[in-house]
């Protein structure tokens, strides 16, 4: 079986290798989706990446906003935003931003069931030079007992 998955491993190797588009399988090595492969790069000036909430009662749900400006020649693609866990829903905008514009990714927390300090990420993949951004909030979350 490992002898199979060995040949068949290398013979996709080589057929890549082989192909007549290197620009196709240059652009998929170095980029993470499919929307900021073909987007041309651009910059972004973050307004918020840290929040702070303060105090909260547990169960509460809070939205928090996080601002940035296309610093960039280039319409901004937010292709994805991926928070850290499953109490947390994040919004991003769909449509590019165009250069001077400015956007905002949402966070919706939810903190039932999370007494206690509270640190959380989101992870966002844009068309930029860096690609990825880390967004942050914190607070304290306090028991309802």
């Amino acid at each position: 079986m490992k002898s199979i998955l060995y040949i068949l491993t290398i013979s996709l190797g080589l057929i890549a290798c082989q192909s007549p588009n290197s620009e196709t399988t240059e652009t998929i090595a170095t980029t993470d989706t499919k929307a900021t492969a073909s987007a041309p790069v651009t910059s972004i000036q973050w307004i918020d990446t840290v929040k702070q909430f303060g105090k909260i009662q547990e169960g509460e749900k809070i939205i928090l906003g996080f601002r940035f400006k296309n610093t960039g020649n280039a319409p901004l693609i937010i292709e994805t935003v991926n928070p850290g866990c499953g109490c947390t829903v994040a919004e991003r905008p769909e449509a590019p931003i165009a250069p001077g514009g400015e956007g905002e990714i949402k966070a919706a927390f939810d903190s039932k069931g999370r007494p206690g300090a509270t640190y959380k990420t989101m992870e966002v993949t844009c068309n930029t030079e860096q690609g990825r951004y880390t967004l942050v909030f914190e607070g304290e979350v306090s028991s309802k007992n």
